[in-house]
This record gives structure tokens, sequence and C-alpha cells, in this order.
């Protein structure tokens, strides 16, 4: 418990950036010395959405998986074979035509028949989907990962340069259709770079603190309702280790151990609540 509240003081020595109630920040990290793959996903919503952990157990045709969201509907996760997934709102694009956005939990289909970052993009392209509001981010345990967008009637595929990919709420592909320049994407970015510049031992807490200005504090939004980070999670792929905290909250931390959780045969639902 010491080591989950040390993260997290650490983590939330942030700066106040200007509301965004569908912004999202995704990173996916693999330290150069040791290979070591780290995932760390601030979500901000509307605060009042009941947003939980659904862990699925392992069947004959499908993978265990966990995976966070609300609604029944999975807004990133990852499986026991490593892969990886998160998405994030965009600037509206033109629809595709013969594909379409989807109408069922679609991560929650990909973390169950897919374990690789290839066998992700083959399943989107087999299903026929191609978002035109948002883009998504794969990666897996081999060190892969790639951000696919649907931009003009193309899939256009962003993949992991110099250890590391970023994600938040512009299309990589077209900046200027809005929401860039990020300064959120660029934060995060500048303190990978003091990271690594600094040489010392990298983990999973040190991967976290880039995230110090990707987090959005409790604020009133539209009609009086709250908007702000849901959650921040932070998982470290190679380890299996999984970390959440509800509301910016160093009281509201889960902590799991995804090789103990993907070996129980029940599935769970873990209620995110302070």
């Amino acid at each position: 418990m010491k080591k989950i509240k040390l993260l997290l003081v650490a983590f939330f020595g942030f700066l106040m950036t200007p509301m965004e109630s569908t912004a999202c920040s995704v990173l996916y990290y693999v330290d150069s010395k040791t290979g070591k793959i780290y995932v760390v996903n601030s979500e901000d919503y509307w605060l009042d959405v009941d947003a939980y952990i659904q862990i699925e157990p392992r069947s004959k045709n499908e993978f265990a998986r966990l995976w966070y969201g609300w609604d029944n509907f999975a807004q990133g996760g990852i499986n026991d074979k490593g892969l990886f997934f998160d998405a994030a709102v965009t600037p509206e694009k033109k629809k595709i035509k013969g594909y379409r956005n989807p109408k069922n939990n679609l991560g929650d289909k990909i973390l169950a028949h897919c374990s690789t970052v290839e066998e992700a993009l083959v399943f989107l392209e087999k299903e026929k989907i191609a978002l035109n509001k948002s883009h998504m981010m794969f990666g897996d345990k081999t060190g892969k990962a790639v951000v696919v967008e649907w931009i003009n009637g193309e899939r256009m595929l962003h993949w992991i340069e110099d250890n590391k990919l970023i994600m938040t709420n512009y299309l990589l592909s077209e900046p200027e259709a809005g929401n860039y320049p990020c300064n959120r994407y660029e934060s995060i970015e500048n303190r990978i770079l003091e990271l690594e510049n600094n040489e010392a031992e990298i983990n999973l807490l040190k991967v976290g603190n880039t995230f110090g200005q990707a987090g959005q504090p409790a604020r009133e939004l539209e009609n009086g309702r709250v908007g702000g980070t849901v959650y921040t999670s932070f998982i470290d792929i190679t380890d299996n280790k999984f970390f959440l905290s509800y509301k910016l909250s160093n009281k509201n931390v889960i902590q799991l151990d995804l090789n103990t959780e993907f070996e129980k045969s029940k599935q769970q639902k873990i209620k995110l609540k302070e």
C-alpha cells in the first residue's frame, strides 16, 4: 500500500490546465535499457458517470481481459496476452463509405479475440470499423504500438518512434482539423525527454510523472454539470501490474496483479467510488 501512495503523491504534483470535459491523454512507453513497457492513461469526462473496471475470465474462445469505462462500453483496457488499447475523441470527419462506427462494445471484442497490434488492425478491417469522431491506440507486449485514424477515406497508421507513442485529442494525420497545438501532448513529450536525459533508472512511477499536466481538476461546466479526470490508469505491461486512481485521489486507488486476476474463473465488476 505504501508503494501506491508514493506513486500517486509524485504524480499529483501537477499544474492545472484549462478544463476539457472530453479530454484524454495516453502514453505507451518502452524503456530502451530494460525493454519494460509502461502505459499511462488519463480519462476526462463528466464526473457523475458510473465508471467501473470490468474483468472477464478466460474461456475456450476468448482471452481474459480487463477494461475500464461506463455504460457497458470499454474506454480502454488490456488482455492476458498483453494487448492494450485506448481511444480518444478527435474532431469529427466525414464517414468512410462501406465502413461504420461500432454498435456494441468494440474494445471488449478486440481484447477478447486479438493478441497483438497486427491482429487488432486486422479485426477492425474485417469488421469494417472506421471511427469518424475518435482515434485508437494499440500496444502489445512485444514493444509494438500504433495510433490508427481514418481520414478522407483512408486508414492512417502512426507507429511508435523512439520508444514512445503519445495520443491526445488531435488527429496526428491532420492536426489542423482542431485541438492543436495540445499542451498536454507537449508536456508529456517534454517530460519524457527530461526523464531520459536524467539517465536514472526508469520505472512506472517516473513514467507516470510525465502526466504532470494531463490531470483535469473537478470544475463546473455546462448546466451545472461537473467535469474533470474520472480516472488515471498506470499499467506495467511487462510485469502485469495495474493501478487506477479515481478522481485524482490518493485514497481511491485500486491495485491489481493481472497475473492473478486473469486466472480467476468468475467475471468481476469493480465500481469506482469515493
